[in-house]
């Protein structure tokens, strides 16, 4: 699935067939929970909410373009992504844009 974050696609002539998105809420467990909390003592990064975050990037990006494809989409553009904190050492990740269909001419 061809993926944009511009409202257009050189050379193509699209046809908009709405918006899709995929979402996913992802947690560490306890024991990675408690051992990044140290890290941050001495600063650096966490890897492993790194780790965790690429996934549920990956995976709301995965839902989202199967969402298009069910529309017979050929593309999705205009993709953005949004996350949040919705409890300590979780988080929501958000992919969303517009799926569209080539047009011949």
């Amino acid at each position: 699935m061809l993926m944009v974050t511009t409202e257009y696609i050189a050379g193509k002539e699209l046809e908009m067939l709405g918006m899709v998105k995929g979402s996913t809420i992802q947690s560490k467990h306890l024991g990675s929970d408690i051992a990044q909390s140290f890290k941050t003592l001495v600063g650096g990064e966490l890897k492993s909410y790194t780790e965790m975050m690429n996934d549920a990037r990956a995976l709301a990006t995965k839902r989202m373009c199967e969402e298009a494809e069910a529309l017979g989409a050929d593309a999705i553009v205009c993709v953005r992504y949004a996350g949040s904190a919705v409890m300590q050492g979780a988080a929501e990740v958000i992919a969303y844009g517009t799926a569209v269909k080539f047009r011949t001419v």
